[in-house]
C-alpha cells in the first residue's frame, strides 16, 4: 500500500566524508528513500543532517537501537523533523532478555505517532507487534518466501525489505563480500533463529553456506538484482531498500539507477 510514501526502491547509505553530497545524488538518481543503518548512527543528528541535505527523499534509520537512545532523545528528533513530512522512525531491539517487553515499554514512553514508526521484525510475535503498535515492519536478511509470510501476518500494514546487494558477477568475490556482515549477524540470536525458521540448517548458518548466502544476499548484474527486488515486491513488500556491500553506496547507486527508473 505504501502508506508512508516511501515509493518502490530506496537505498542504504554509509557515513563518509561525502555522505550528504552522496545522499543528494542518490535522490537525483530516483531513489525515493535514503536509509541510515543503525551501526552508522553514532549520533541522532546525522538523520537531521540527511533530511536537511535532501529535498524529496524520505529519510529512515534502519534502525535506531532502543538500547542506545532513550525515548526522550528519539522523540526530540522526531519533533524536530516531523514538519518536513520526510522522516519515518525505524526502531529495533533491544538485544536483551525479553526484548518484546522492553520494546513495549519503549513505545509506551515514546511521543511519536504509531503511523510514523516502523519496527525491525522477523518472527511472528514481533510482526504482530509491528502491525498493532506501528505502521509496519522492516525485515533484514530474508528471502521472498519470508516476505510472503510476513505480508500475511501484517495484513495491510507497511512491509519493508532491507536487501543486501553486491554488484559483482564473480561468485567468489560476491560471496566474500556477502559473508563479511553475515559472519557477525549470523551470531545474533534473532537472526539465527529466523534463518532456521526459513528452513536453513545449523550447518548452513555455522558455515555460512553458499545456499544461505545466495538466498539472503543478491549478487550479480543489475538484472539479477532487479529479479530479486521483483520477487519481494510480488510476495508483498511495499518497499525494498538496497543495502550495497563491497562497494560504496554512491558507486552501487549509480550502477543500480536503471533499476530504479524501470520500477516507476
Amino acid at each position: 500500500m505504501d502508506i508512508l510514501g516511501l515509493g518502490a526502491i530506496g537505498i542504504s547509505i554509509d557515513v563518509s566524508p561525502s555522505y550528504l553530497d552522496d545522499a543528494r545524488e542518490l535522490e537525483s538518481l530516483g531513489f525515493t528513500s535514503v536509509w541510515l543503518p543503525g551501526g552508522q548512527i553514532d549520533r541522532l543528528g546525522r538523520l537531521a543532517d540527511l533530511v536537511r541535505a535532501t529535498e524529496t527523499a524520505t529519510i529512515v534509520p534502519a534502525i535506531v537501537p532502543v538500547d542506545v537512545y532513550s525515548p526522550g532523545q528519539t522523540g526530540e528528533l522526531f519533533d524536530e523533523l516531523s514538519g518536513t513530512g520526510r522522516f519515518v522512525l525505524g526502531l529495533g531491539g533491544p538485544q536483551t532478555a525479553r526484548p518484546l517487553a522492553g520494546l513495549h515499554r519503549y513505545l509506551d514512553d515514546l511521543a511519536v505517532p504509531a503511523d510514523r514508526i516502523l519496527l525491525a521484525a522477523l518472527g511472528p510475535k514481533k510482526l504482530e507487534m509491528a502491525r498493532v503498535r506501528a505502521a509496519g515492519a522492516i525485515g533484514l536478511l530474508v528471502n521472498p518466501e519470508w516476505t510472503a509470510q510476513a505480508r500475511h501476518c501484517l495484513g495491510t500494514a507497511e512491509l519493508v525489505v532491507d536487501q543486501f546487494v553486491v554488484v559483482e558477477s564473480d561468485p567468489d568475490r560476491a560471496r566474500a563480500a556477502a559473508r563479511q556482515p553475515l559472519s557477525f549477524l549470523a551470531t545474533v540470536p534473532g537472526y539465527r533463529q529466523n534463518f532456521l525458521r526459513m528452513g536453513f540448517t545449523d550447518a548452513d548458518v555455522d558455515q555460512l553456506s553458499d545456499r544461505l548466502v545466495d538466498a539472503l544476499v543478491v549478487w550479480g548484474s543489475v538484472r539479477d538484482i532487479a529479479a530479486r527486488v521483483t520477487a519481494h515486491r510480488e510476495a508483498g513488500a511495499d518497499h525494498v531498500v538496497l543495502a550495497p556491500l563491497g562497494a560504496s553506496s554512491i558507486a552501487a547507486g549509480r550502477a543500480l539507477s536503471e533499476l530504479v527508473v524501470s520500477s516507476k
